[in-house]
């Protein structure tokens, strides 16, 4: 893990979306010159940094945070939009980078059941 990282794909699956029965899907390749990319940089103390980038290369909404290993599971806990964030990955490594997968409570409903699959690149 110990890399700077940038996320080339994100869906996120809210099946319950705020306690409805609606489902709610976001999805994003990062393709055609985004408006923003997200990118981290893991360091072998066990602390991160995650930040987007614009068009222009500027950085933006940094944030720091704890990460740990196990078994197959990435562990982080961070703090980002006004909330403390502590979840768990998957992590499936790949030819580029890693595919990592999370199920969490990503639209604050109160139900960890909304589904997170991304897939990054390392940054060199």
């Amino acid at each position: 893990m110990v890399n700077k990282w940038e996320t080339t794909y994100l869906k996120i699956e809210m099946p319950t979306t705020m306690k409805s029965d609606s489902t709610a899907v976001f999805e994003d390749t990062f393709e055609n010159n985004p408006a923003r990319i997200a990118r981290s940089e893991y360091f072998s103390d066990g602390t991160f940094s995650a930040w987007f980038v614009d068009q222009e290369g500027k950085e933006f909404d940094k944030t720091k945070g704890t990460w740990q290993f196990k078994n197959d599971s990435l562990y982080v806990d961070f703090f980002y939009g006004g909330r403390s964030i502590q979840v768990g990955y998957e992590i499936i490594p790949t030819n580029s980078g890693f595919k990592g997968i999370s199920k969490f409570d990503w639209d604050e409903d109160g139900e960890y059941d909304d589904l997170l699959t991304m897939k990054t690149k390392i940054i060199k």
